[in-house]
């Protein structure tokens, strides 16, 4: 696959739709954009067509059909999370009804046909946006450590700077962020070994990120009675502390 577009150089568009007139008026509306500019790499009238094109190459927009033959654009923005690089998508339709759940995919814009130049400019200048934007991103992430995590049927990576805490579940680790929980394969004595300078052993079955850590309060546990939690920005809910790790958090907090 070829690598992300290069700093000012046109944008790289791949055009999606199951009638020729339709995908060729969008060549020609693309073909009459400067600002900025756009490239058609490959046409597509077809999910199936559409996904060989987009494990080829790397694009920096579709310009996608909703109502095609087979499986429509929708389903196929939902297959194309399994990409590593995950272009902007610009819906191009005749029928309208469909505009939130594009968004809840997270278009970056949704156009009804006939499109006109104007708007399309309009719509191609968000995904500008979209790609300096994700350029900057990945130029940051670049030189943070992630973790590799397998989610069902796709594998995600976590940065882990992400990371609130780790926590040992029977046979699995819970790894929580702000947003969500993940499930992760391994042992904490391994994250800790790796990721000691960033996180701390509150409990023999919890890791907390520094960071992380807000207050330390009592608590009752039904299990373990009377003891201490750790309270942590951005999720609810205290984690406990042991009493073999109170005074490490103690002084962490101190500090």
């Amino acid at each position: 696959m070829t690598t992300a577009a290069v700093p000012g150089a046109p944008l790289r568009a791949l055009v999606v739709d199951d009638e020729v007139l339709a995908r060729s008026r969008m060549r020609t509306l693309l073909g009459d954009c400067a600002e900025p500019a756009v490239v058609v790499e490959a046409e597509a009238a077809n999910a199936v067509q559409a996904m060989d094109a987009l494990r080829r190459q790397a694009f920096d927009v579709v310009l996608l059909d909703i109502h095609m033959p087979g499986a429509d654009g929708l389903t196929l923005v939902q297959s194309m999370r399994s990409l590593d690089h995950l272009p902007a998508i610009i819906f191009v339709t005749a029928h309208a009804e469909h505009a939130v759940q594009a968004f809840e995919l997270e278009a970056v814009d949704y156009l009804t046909k006939p499109v006109r130049l104007e708007r399309l400019k309009v719509a191609l200048q968000k995904v500008e946006r979209f790609v300096q934007s994700r350029r900057g991103l990945e130029a940051k992430t670049d030189s943070l450590e992630y973790l590799v995590i397998q989610d069902r049927n796709r594998t995600e990576r976590v940065p882990l700077h992400q990371v609130v805490y780790f926590k040992a579940e029977l046979k699995y680790i819970t790894v929580r962020t702000q947003e969500r929980s993940y499930i992760l394969d391994g042992s904490l004595n391994e994250l800790e070994e790796k990721y000691g300078d960033s996180f701390v052993r509150i409990h023999r079955n919890a890791l907390v990120a520094r960071r992380a850590i807000r207050a330390l309060e009592k608590h009752f546990d039904p299990d373990e009675g009377e003891g201490w939690a750790v309270c942590l920005h951005g999720v609810d809910g205290p984690l406990a502390v042991s009493r073999r790790q109170l005074a490490t958090v103690r002084e962490l907090i101190a500090g």
